[in-house]
């Protein structure tokens, strides 16, 4: 079925003559993505000349994600005709070399602008409005129907009417089950998250019901060895998006869960966000994720790694570097 979509996908699409820094990318990109200067501050005023918007894809090699967006999303004609409509498309490599100009004008290294923009998950794209504000952000992968709506509110110039998050909340339908999932280690009301000494690093999930990621997160997630070895070095706490329940954030203000969440910003679920020990943000999972990387970015914070290893990928790397010296298989994607 795959390879018939690949095919419709091929035979309507028509490869954007090169006229900048051509490269070879870790994941086949689709032959529609420009081949430009990359001088975003140009991409950006063509872009609009043409009443498109810019959409920046930033990947890397081995990353089953990207893949996934590539052979998945991007082989749906719907997909493709939507974003080759609305978007001019441009990939960079996180851990490439390419000069890329910044919209201030600064030029830096692919890798560089990978790290000043803090990608931590791949794929990792923004969306640029007209005068080369972002309008949009997805860390990691979103599946199809997701990332449809991400299109539709990008194209649509719906950032003037309605958050990201209240429209991926309203839009986004799937076959799921329609109560939250509940697991033992939840940590139960009243809802104290205020970090004390002696305390554990929290990790707060926000889900919602009809919500296929929660229910494989239950599912699978949290049954895998790996992650139910490091869920018991957390304080663990789950909250629904609409949830009125009242809490004492980890700063220590008094209010709504559902409140919370919308200063946090949270716009997929589930997401899970980790506060350190002493109550500070330290890292959070707001796209799909498989379990090797779900066990990973609990071990991330639990192993207090972040605090001297800003990449996220780099972290995973030496993980699976370590694995592979000791014998073990290192399957990313299962």
């Amino acid at each position: 079925m795959r390879s018939v979509s690949l095919l419709a996908v091929l035979l309507v699409v028509v490869p954007t003559a090169g006229r900048g820094q051509a490269a070879p990318h870790a994941i086949d990109i689709p032959p529609w993505f420009s081949n430009t200067f990359l001088d975003l501050r140009e991409d950006v005023r063509e872009a609009a000349q043409s009443g498109r918007r810019v959409m920046l894809y930033f990947g890397q090699e081995g990353c089953p994600y990207c893949e996934a967006l590539m052979q998945t999303n991007f082989t749906q004609p719907k997909i493709v005709e939507k974003t080759r409509r609305n978007f001019v498309a441009v990939a960079l490599d996180i851990w490439g070399d390419r000069e890329v100009t910044w919209l201030d004008g600064k030029v830096m290294r692919e890798k560089d602008l990978a790290k000043f923009l803090k990608v931590q998950f791949t794929p990792m794209l923004l969306f640029f409005d007209e005068k080369g504000a972002v309008v949009a952000r997805l860390n990691g992968y979103y599946p199809p129907h997701r990332f449809e709506a991400a299109l539709d509110y990008v194209g649509a110039r719906m950032e003037t009417k309605v958050s990201f998050q209240e429209y991926l909340r309203k839009s986004v339908g799937e076959a799921a089950s329609e109560k939250l999932h509940n697991e033992p280690f939840f940590m139960k009301p009243p809802y104290d998250l205020h970090r004390t000494i002696g305390a554990k690093p929290l990790a707060v999930i926000f889900e919602t019901p009809y919500c296929s990621g929660c229910d494989e997160l239950h599912r699978e997630g949290f049954r895998r060895s790996a992650v139910k070895d490091q869920l018991v070095k957390f304080n663990v706490v789950r909250f629904a998006l609409s949830e009125s329940a009242e809490i004492i954030s980890p700063s220590g203000t008094k209010l709504a869960a559902a409140e919370w969440a919308r200063e946090l910003k949270i716009a997929y679920t589930p997401s899970i966000v980790f506060f350190d020990v002493g109550g500070r943000e330290v890292f959070r999972i707001e796209a799909y994720l498989r379990p090797f990387h779900l066990a990973g970015s609990f071990e991330y914070v639990s192993s207090g790694a972040y605090a001297t290893e800003p990449s996220f990928q780099r972290f995973l790397q030496a993980k699976a570097k370590r694995m592979r010296a000791r014998g073990e298989t290192v399957d990313l994607w299962k």
